[in-house]
C-alpha cells in the first residue's frame, strides 16, 4: 500500500506562520539529515489556473483542487507545503494562494506580494502558472504579478539564482518554438521597467533568474496527453540540485536543520515590511542554528556516561589513558558538530565550533586539573617511599638526585598520558609544585637524618664523656682537668671524625658542614660543663664523703680503729687538705690551658691559716675570699664563687667537726678501757704485804688449782659478758644490763661444760691416725670449752667470746 503524503499548512489565509506543523512536518520528512541535500519548490499564479492539480500530478502531493461543477472560486488558502513523493532528494513542495482573487478583491493585494516575496526568498524552484491565451497581451493576469515578482526581487540585495519556471497551460496549435521568444521578450521589457536599487542598476535578469518554459495541454481536454507532458516534466525534476539540473547553479542555500528557524524568520521580516537581506539572513540563520547544535552538542557530551563515569573517577584518583579517553569523546563531540553545521556559513561555523571547543574544554578542565592534583600528590607520595628506600643503599645526596629525577620524568609521562589533543595546557604550574614539594621533602628528612645523626654521635659523645668526666671530678687531683681536657679533645676528635664521615654522602656546603661539627664540638664542651655544674652543686656532699673516706680508713681502705696511737690532728688536717682539693677543683671550669691561683689561694685561706680565731679587722680586710670572683678567671667559667667557697668551707668544718670529736672520745676511751694494770707502788705494796698468802699458796697446790679455776670462770664472765664495753656506757647503765645477763651466762658455761663431758673418749688408735693439726684443733676445742679466746692485735689485746665466734 502506497504511503500517504505529508503535508502541512505552513501560513493561514490570515499570515499567521504554523511553527509547531512546520516542526511536526520536517521531523516526519526528516529534513534535518539531508543537509543541503534538498531542494524547495513552490507555485504561483492566477486563481484558480490549475497550480493545485498540476502539483498533485506532478509530484504526487494531495493539495485540495478545485471542483469545477461548483464553480470557480479560491480553493488554496495561505500556503501549503508538502512533501515530493518519490523524488530524489527530498523536494518540499509550495502551493500558494493565488493572485488576483475575488474574494480579496482589487485592493487587497499585500498578501500576495508577501506570498510572493516569501516564495522567492526560500525556494529554489518558482513554477509561474499562466494561460497560453495571456501570452502577448499587455493587460493579461501574467503582467501584474510578473511586476509583483521583479519589484520585491529588487529589495534582496543579493539574489539566490531562482530558477524561474514558466509552465503554460492549455497550449494552443502554436508551437512552444514561437511562444517561447514572445515570453522571453516580455519579461525582459517588464525587467527592464521595474525601479532598480542603484547596486543593480546595471544587473542582467539572468543574475538573478534562470528562466525556463514548458507548456502543458489543456487537463480537461487531453488529460492523457497532459499526464504524459506532466510525467515528462516530473523526470525533471529527479536530481533538480545536481549540476545541470533545474536548481544546479542556485546560491545561498540554507541547511535542512535551519529551514525552519530561516523560514520563520523571513516570513517575520516580510510581515514588518523591512527590506530582505539575504546574506545577513544567512548568516543569521547560520548563528543560530550553529549555536544551537554546539548547546546541543554541550548537553550531549555532559550527559554522556563514559565522561560522567571518568569525571567521577578523576576526583578520588589518578586515572590512566584519561588524555587519550577525553580526547576521543572530544572529537566525537566536535566531529557530529561539524556534520551538522557543515552546511552553514563558514565563519559562523568556525566561529560556534570555537566557540562549543571553549566550553567543552572548560568543563573539562576542572577533572584535568583534578587529575593532575592527584598524579602531583600519587607521585610524590611514591617519591617518599622509593626515597627512603633508596637511602638504604645510597648516600643522601646520590638517592636525592637519581630520585627527584626519575619521578619528575614519571610525572612528565603521566601528564603527556592526561594531555588533551584539542588543547595545550600547561601543566608546569603543577610540576613546579611537585618539584617545590618533593626538594621540601627532601630538605626535611635531610634535617631530620643530620639531626639523628647528630644526636646519636651527641650521644655517643656524652656517653663518653660523662661518667668518665665524673670520675675525675671526684679523685680531684691537679691532674684532673689536664685528664679532662685530654679525654675531651680525644673524644671530640674521634666524633666529629665519624660525623665528618657520616656527613659527607650529603654533599653539603663548607659553612653548613662546619656548623655541624662546631655544634658537635660545642656539644662535647657543653657535657664537660653540665657535669661540672653537676658536680659543683654536690660539693659539700662529695667533701665530705671524701673526708670521711681519708679520716674513717687507713691507708688499705680498712675502717680505722681508734687505739690511741693515731695522730687524730695530722689525719684530720690531710683529710681536710684533699677535700679542700676537691673544693678548688670544682670552683671552676679550666677545659682551657689558662692558669689560675684559686687551689693556692683556698689553701692559704682554709688550710694554711696559722691563727684561725683572729678577729683583727686589717686581717679580714685581706681575705683573699671575700670577693665574687676569682682571679684571672672569666664569670662564665666560674662554678663556685670565692664567697661561696669560704661558706661551703665554714658548713663542711661545721659537719665534720662532729665526726673529729667522736673519733677523739673513742681514743681517749680506748686508752682507758686498755690501762688495767695498778700503779707500781700498788705493786710493790701488794708483794710486801702478800708474800705470806703468796707462800701459802704455794705450800698448798689445792688453793692454787681452786685459784686457776677462779681465774678460769672469772675469765670466761668476763668475755662472756663483754664487761669493759658495758662499762663504756656508764656505771649504772652496765651493772643493770650485767644483772640480766649474769645468769644465762653461768648456765650456758656450764651446759657446754656438760656436753664436752658427755662425749666418748678417743681410742688412742684413733687417735694416732689423726692429722696433728685436728688433734690439735680438738684439744683446743676442749679446753678452751669453758675459757675464753684471747687474741692480740697492733692496738693490745682484743676479746671475742666463743660463742659469738
Amino acid at each position: 500500500m502506497e504511503e500517504p503524503c505529508l503535508s502541512t499548512q505552513l501560513i493561514d489565509g490570515d499570515g499567521v506562520f504554523n511553527v509547531s506543523g512546520l516542526e511536526s512536518f520536517l521531523k516526519e520528512v526528516k529534513l534535518a539529515e539531508c543537509g543541503l541535500s534538498y531542494a524547495v519548490v513552490s507555485i504561483m499564479g492566477p486563481q484558480s489556473s490549475g497550480k493545485s492539480t498540476l502539483l498533485n500530478h506532478l509530484f504526487r502531493t494531495n493539495f485540495r483542487e478545485m471542483d469545477a461543477f461548483r464553480g470557480r472560486s479560491q480553493t488554496t488558502k495561505g500556503i501549503w507545503m508538502a512533501q515530493a513523493k518519490n523524488i530524489e532528494p527530498c523536494t518540499l513542495v509550495m502551493d500558494l494562494e493565488g493572485t488576483d482573487g475575488r474574494e480579496r478583491g482589487e485592493d487587497d493585494t499585500a498578501f500576495e506580494k508577501q506570498s510572493a516575496l516569501f516564495a522567492l526568498a526560500v525556494s529554489d524552484i518558482v513554477l509561474i502558472n499562466m494561460w497560453c491565451h495571456d501570452i502577448g497581451r499587455e493587460q493579461a493576469a501574467n503582467k501584474p504579478l510578473l511586476k509583483t515578482v521583479f519589484q520585491v526581487m529588487m529589495r534582496l540585495f543579493s539574489p539566490r539564482k531562482t530558477t524561474m519556471l514558466f509552465v503554460i497551460r492549455d497550449k494552443s496549435k502554436t508551437p512552444l518554438e514561437n511562444l517561447e521568444p514572445i515570453l522571453r521578450e516580455d519579461i525582459q521589457k517588464i525587467w527592464d521597467g521595474v525601479p532598480k536599487p542603484h547596486a543593480h542598476k546595471e544587473t542582467p535578469l539572468s543574475d538573478f533568474f534562470n528562466v525556463q518554459v514548458v507548456a502543458l495541454n489543456s487537463y480537461e481536454e487531453k488529460e492523457e496527453l497532459f499526464k504524459e507532458q506532466v510525467s515528462s516534466l516530473r523526470d525533471r525534476f529527479q536530481h533538480s540540485i545536481a549540476p545541470g539540473g533545474l536548481a544546479g547553479d542556485r546560491r545561498g542555500v540554507v541547511p535542512a536543520s535551519g529551514f525552519s528557524f530561516s523560514s520563520q524568520h523571513f516570513w517575520k521580516v516580510i510581515k514588518e515590511n523591512k527590506d530582505l537581506d539575504l546574506p545577513a539572513h544567512k548568516v543569521m540563520v547560520a548563528t543560530v542554528r550553529c549555536e544551537e547544535i554546539g548547546n546541543e552538542k554541550l548537553a550531549s557530551f555532559t550527559a554522556d556516561e563514559e565522561w560522567q563515569q571518568f569525571e567521577e573517577a578523576v576526583q578520588s584518583d589518578y586515572v590512566p589513558g584519561f588524555g587519550k579517553h577525553i580526547s576521543s569523546l572530544l572529537d566525537r563531540c566536535l566531529s557530529e558538530y561539524d556534520m551538522e553545521a557543515i552546511y552553514f556559513d563558514e565563519g559562523v561555523r568556525t566561529s560556534k565550533r570555537q566557540q562549543l571547543e571553549s566550553k567543552l574544554l572548560q568543563l573539562v578542565n576542572p577533572a584535568y586539573q583534578s587529575l593532575l592534583g592527584h598524579l602531583r600528590a600519587r607521585t610524590l607520595e611514591a617519591f617518599k617511599d622509593s626515597f627512603e628506600k633508596a637511602l638504604e643503599k645510597d648516600g643522601f645526596a646520590v638517592a636525592a638526585r637519581d630520585s627527584v629525577r626519575i619521578f619528575l620524568e614519571k610525572f612528565d609521562k603521566g601528564s603527556e598520558d592526561a594531555t588533551i589533543q584539542q588543547v595545550n595546557w600547561d601543566s608546569s604550574k603543577v610540576r613546579d609544585k611537585l618539584k617545590r614539594d618533593i626538594e621540601a621533602h627532601v630538605v626535611s628528612v635531610r634535617a631530620t637524618k643530620l639531626s639523628e645523626l647528630c644526636a646519636g654521635y651527641e650521644g655517643k659523645l656524652t656517653k663518653a664523656l660523662a661518667e668518665p668526666v665524673e670520675a675525675l671530678l671526684d679523685s680531684a687531683s691537679e691532674e684532673t682537668w689536664p685528664a679532662i681536657r685530654k679525654l675531651l679533645q680525644r673524644e671530640t676528635k674521634a666524633a666529629v671524625s665519624g660525623l665528618e664521615s657520616a656527613i659527607s654522602t650529603f654533599e653539603l656546603d663548607e659553612a653548613t658542614e662546619k656548623e655541624l661539627l662546631s655544634r658537635l664540638e660545642n656539644h662535647g664542651r657543653g657535657v664537660v660543663e653540665s657535669k661540672a655544674k653537676e658536680e659543683a652543686a654536690r660539693v659539700l656532699i662529695r667533701m665530705k664523703d671524701r673526708f670521711s673516706m681519708l679520716f674513717s680508713r687507713d691507708a688499705d681502705s680498712m675502717p680505722r680503729v681508734w687505739t690511741g696511737k693515731e695522730d687524730i690532728k695530722a689525719i684530720t688536717k690531710t683529710a681536710r687538705s684533699a677535700s679542700m682539693k676537691l673544693l678548688s677543683t670544682m670552683a671552676a671550669i679550666r677545659l682551657d690551658e689558662d692558669g689560675d691561683n684559686i687551689d693556692n689561694t683556698l689553701s692559704l685561706a682554709l688550710v694554711d691559716t696559722t691563727r684561725p680565731g683572729t678577729t683583727d679587722r686589717s686581717i679580714q680586710s685581706l681575705d683573699p675570699l671575700a670577693s665574687s670572683s676569682w682571679e684571672r678567671v672569666p664569670e662564665e667559667r666560674t662554678l663556685i664563687s670565692p664567697v661561696q667557697c669560704k661558706s661551703l668551707w665554714r658548713q663542711f668544718k661545721a659537719e665534720t667537726e662532729y665526726t673529729v670529736t667522736q673519733a677523739i672520745a673513742a681514743q681517749e676511751a680506748n686508752k682507758r678501757n686498755n690501762n688495767w694494770l695498778p700503779p707500781p707502788w700498788a705493786l710493790a705494796a701488794m708483794a710486801v704485804l702478800g708474800f705470806n698468802e703468796f707462800m701459802t699458796l704455794l705450800r698448798n697446790p689445792f688453793y692454787l688449782a681452786v685459784m686457776f679455776v677462779v681465774f678460769l670462770v672469772g675469765k670466761a664472765l668476763w668475755v662472756q659478758l663483754d664487761i669493759a664495753n658495758e662499762f663504756r656506757n656508764g656505771f649504772l647503765p652496765a651493772l643493770l644490763s650485767l644483772s640480766t645477763k649474769f645468769v644465762p651466762t653461768i648456765m650456758n658455761i656450764l651446759k657446754r661444760l656438760a656436753d664436752a663431758g658427755a662425749e666418748p673418749p678417743v681410742p688412742q688408735r684413733e687417735m694416732e691416725l689423726q692429722p696433728k693439726s685436728t688433734r690439735n684443733s680438738s684439744n683446743s676445742n676442749v679446753t678452751s670449752a669453758g675459757s675464753s679466746s684471747i687474741t692480740s692485735s697492733e692496738n693490745g689485746p682484743e676479746y671475742s667470746s666463743p660463742i659469738a665466734q
